[in-house]
């Protein structure tokens, strides 16, 4: 099916792009009264993940109400460790939680599986993108997801998230053959489970390394960095995007990563990083997501700024992160239709 609206894979491609694409990360749900009111109606955010008509519904509402030139796909990164073996919950206040971890050898062979048919168990996601793609009947593209193998790794071993995460980087230590075993297998799986997307229809992939940040250069290098080329090594059916938050010192290597796109966080200079990673990788990014506080003349002028800052047209604009639930939707779209009248 033709797309009548081409302009994120153009950007990822280095393609000519008459104006900069522009979505933004957890677009679907949070801010939307839509997506509230069914979420409203159901037992909890895991009913919605693992419902496919649901989650295609709230995956295209952003593209109804805020004109955004892509659709993610409503889902979780928990759905891989909870596949492997490891039973999440999502609590109100709290965030993930995880009853069981890895801390052991035995933990690993109990509750991380991952020789397995990833539609046995995650089916579900691969039915709510072919049923987003029908419906979206070529309007924009739609994005698949996944979490890098490091954030990945921080849930199993922590049990949820952290101030620290000082229990998975111990194991780096303690037992570094522990850590690369685990860290392996969610990459295997997680590698199939994008390509299970691909095949469904998603048109560009994305992996979310959350946690990136935690770690110093070297071990980021190690544990991290190696094994987001491994999966965009593996992927070469549509253009990858690699975000990993915090991850400033790496660039230089991530530049050399097998990928279209490189997500920047907030605290990363556009123009800076184009030096260092120059033309052949497009940027996806960066304005802070508290900016969308502010009144909407400032959202103008801020995200003029930052429109202003890029020196190439292989940029896809989004947030350094994902918008917050409390942002004002009008909002949003000052800063969408910013973007979108911006002559470049």
């Amino acid at each position: 099916m033709d797309l009548k609206n081409d302009l994120l894979l153009r950007a990822a491609r280095g393609e000519d792009i008459e104006r900069y694409p522009v979505w933004l990360m957890r677009q679907a749900g949070r801010i939307l009264p839509e997506y509230r009111a069914l979420r409203g109606s159901l037992s909890g955010f895991k009913e919605l993940v693992e419902t496919p008509h649901l989650a295609a519904e709230v995956t295209i509402q952003p593209v109804d109400h805020l004109d955004v030139d892509a659709a993610i796909i409503f889902s979780d990164i928990l759905v891989i460790p909870e596949a492997m073996g490891l039973e999440y919950q999502m609590i109100k206040g709290v965030g993930p939680h995880f009853e069981q971890t890895i801390k052991s050898e035995k933990d690993l062979d109990q509750h991380a599986q991952f020789d397995f048919n990833v539609e046995d168990r995650l089916g579900y996601v691969k039915e709510a993108i072919e049923i987003t793609k029908k419906e979206l009947n070529g309007r924009v593209p739609l994005i698949g997801f996944a979490g890098a193998p490091w954030t990945i790794f921080c849930y199993m071993i922590e049990g949820g998230g952290s101030k620290t995460f000082s229990q998975s980087r111990k194991m780096l230590y303690q037992n570094p053959s522990l850590a690369h075993e685990l860290l392996n297998r969610i990459t295997e799986l997680t590698i199939r489970y994008l390509k299970m997307q691909i095949k469904a229809g998603a048109d560009l992939v994305q992996v979310f390394d959350s946690w990136a940040g935690i770690l110093g250069q070297d071990q980021y290098e190690e544990f991290g960095l190696k094994y987001m080329n491994k999966i965009a090594n593996a992927i070469n059916e549509v253009p990858v995007t690699l975000f990993a938050k915090g991850a400033y010192a790496t660039l230089p290597n991530l530049a050399q990563a097998n990928c279209n796109t490189i997500g920047l966080d907030w605290n990363m200079n556009a123009a800076e990083v184009r030096k260092i990673v120059g033309e052949n990788y497009t940027l996806q990014g960066n304005l802070d997501p508290c900016a969308l506080y502010a009144n909407h003349d400032e959202i103008q002028n801020l995200t003029k700024n930052m429109l202003d800052s890029f020196k190439s047209k292989r940029h896809i604009v989004n947030l350094g992160h994902g918008v917050y639930p409390d942002i004002d939707p009008n909002k949003v779209k000052t800063f969408i239709k910013t973007v979108k009248d911006y002559e470049i």
